[in-house]
């Protein structure tokens, strides 16, 4: 069931870039990224409400709580960052720019979170790697 909500979250990050690029014309980066995150915030609230997951801010723990806030700022830098490039660059280079995250995630997983890097974890890093040059160049 993971890899639908994976598919899902891929169609919705395209939507996303789309969706911005018309959107932040005229409009200031940091501006149009508050307005973004203030939508996100009101639609994470609903669905913590519709799913009744409110109850289980109290059982959160200090080591979950600074984790937690040191992922929002990186999220909120990545998304300052992300719609000042959109505003002034192409799409179809930011966006396969902006997915080398995923080279980096495999890396920080393996040095930090002690997860497997396999041979074919090695040959997908390279070959996204070269994807976004050929792509960004």
């Amino acid at each position: 069931m993971w890899w639908l909500y994976a598919v899902l979250s891929s169609v919705f990050a395209a939507l996303t870039s789309i969706l911005a690029k018309v959107g932040i014309e005229n409009v200031n980066s940091n501006l149009a990224t508050a307005l973004r995150t203030v939508v996100v915030l009101a639609m994470s609230w609903l669905m913590v409400f519709v799913t009744n997951a409110q109850s289980g801010i109290t059982e959160i723990s200090k080591k979950s709580w600074i984790f937690l806030i040191l992922s929002g700022l990186a999220t909120g830098a990545s998304w300052l960052c992300y719609y000042k490039a959109l505003q002034i660059g192409e799409v179809s280079k930011v966006v396969p720019i902006d997915k080398m995250s995923v080279v980096l995630t495999l890396i920080l997983a393996f040095v930090f979170l002690h997860e497997k890097f396999t041979p074919k974890s090695l040959v997908g890093c390279v070959l996204i790697a070269a994807g976004t040059l050929v792509m960004a160049l």
